[in-house]
């Protein structure tokens, strides 16, 4: 079975940093872009950030400059840094990878999703 399991959210308080991680398991070829979306209640999901297999990355911009993609092709694993965090970053995070090449074909995949709450 493939999937994405995330790991690293919780309670913040606002300017304080989390580092959001998710891992891809089971038979994978290969993993092209990956990226991190969130959702904050009664609004729709929205892109945060996303990465190529490369290492070229694009923010939103309203992150860009407090959170840091990267990712780890050999552990099919992409992070998510968050720095000076907003209580309007609380939301339910959740990792993707559009493509992801197994042995019967390609698939998208969504995480489970973990909650990121910022407040004091």
């Amino acid at each position: 079975q493939v999937q994405l399991v995330e790991s690293g959210g919780g309670l913040v308080q606002p300017g304080g940093s989390l580092r959001l991680s998710c891992a891809a398991s089971g038979s994978i070829f290969r993993i092209n872009a990956m990226g991190w979306y969130r959702q904050a209640p009664g609004k729709e999901r929205e892109l945060v950030a996303s990465i190529t297999r490369s290492g070229s990355t694009n923010y939103a911009d309203s992150v860009k400059g407090r959170f840091t993609i990267s990712r780890d092709n050999a552990k099919n694993t992409v992070y998510l840094q968050m720095n000076s965090l907003k209580p309007e970053d609380t939301a339910v995070y959740y990792c993707n990878a559009p493509a992801v090449v197994t042995a019967v074909g390609y698939f998208e995949l969504w995480g489970q999703g973990t909650l990121v709450t910022v407040s004091s």
